[in-house]
């Protein structure tokens, strides 16, 4: 088991950062500051937790569900979370109008990090072998694309039986690396009346969606789990196809309707802007693997 650092707050810092940022990955971020797949195990044997539970008023469940409950890496998992819900807290207030004001350079930086990031699976890969492997990372790129580039919906005031399996879809796209939850609301029209919520403390739309975001969690994280550990090389492979798919929400020249433009004038700065971004991500990518030389062993170990 480990213990509770506060570079593991940080972690979450950086993944609840970006939770709020359509077209970024909280999963992706994780990826890189190496916490991805022990936080999957964690929330398998939360969930394998709670399904046992169901049995304690027979009898049969309660040892289980408390097995299961102390084999979550807690330290881990309340210093990850501390440091979302505040990031989260903070960016909801501060991140959308830095966006607005400029979405052409805050594209650019996130196109930058997410291009570097494709590395991380292909490193923990070895490298991509065969044209099985190579198929996956198109079929992951071409299907992610296809989901960007739809055009975003527009609730203002969504119904809170919309909002509940809305928040389970998105929690499904937040554990997966190069998919963004909050694209995913931005496209169902309910990024903004959700930040909003956040912000506003109203608590019957945050308690809806948090609802929904745990039951979809239930429900996949559980599959997740086993595919890393059976079938590892195909699900690296194809979340490296994922992340490349993603670049095309985060191309910095789109209309509102998300069509693709041509570069403008100014694109030598957004250039320099997207490898700041790059060099941001390399550098999270250095530490975590001088830190933690064997990122994907030692998940397993916690698996």
């Amino acid at each position: 088991m480990s213990s509770f650092r506060f570079s593991n707050v940080l972690r979450g810092v950086a993944i609840g950062s970006v939770e709020v940022v359509p077209g970024v990955s909280g999963g992706t971020v994780a990826l890189v500051v190496g916490v991805y797949e022990r936080l999957i195990a964690a929330a398998s044997h939360l969930v394998s937790s709670a399904r046992a539970s169901v049995d304690v008023p027979r009898g049969r469940g309660w040892a289980r569900a408390r097995a299961e409950f102390v084999r979550v890496e807690w330290p881990l998992v309340l210093a990850v979370l501390l440091g979302m819900v505040a990031a989260v807290l903070v960016a909801a207030r501060f991140l959308p109008p830095l966006i607005e004001a400029h979405p052409v350079a805050t594209n650019a930086l996130f196109f930058g990090m997410v291009a570097a990031s494709v590395a991380v699976p292909v490193l923990d890969l070895g490298g991509l072998r065969g044209a099985r492997e190579w198929g996956l990372v198109v079929v992951g790129a071409a299907g992610t694309a296809l989901v960007t580039g739809l055009p975003p919906g527009d609730f203002a005031e969504p119904p809170l039986w919309i909002v509940a399996p809305a928040a389970a879809l998105a929690v499904c796209a937040l554990v997966l690396p190069g998919l963004s939850g909050s694209f995913l609301l931005l496209a169902m029209g309910l990024y903004e009346p959700t930040l909003r919520a956040v912000d506003d403390r109203d608590l019957a739309y945050v308690g809806t969606f948090l609802l929904g975001a745990v039951l979809g969690l239930a429900f996949f994280v559980k599959g997740l789990e086993w595919l890393l550990v059976h079938h590892r090389r195909t699900v690296l492979a194809l979340m490296t196809g994922i992340l490349i798919g993603a670049l095309r929400a985060l191309w910095p020249w789109q209309t509102e309707d998300r069509g693709l433009l041509v570069p403008d004038a100014g694109w030598p700065a957004m250039l320099g802007v997207a490898l700041v971004g790059a060099v941001l991500v390399g550098v999270l990518v250095a530490v975590q693997v001088r830190m933690q030389p064997s990122t994907g062993a030692h998940a397993r170990q916690h698996g």
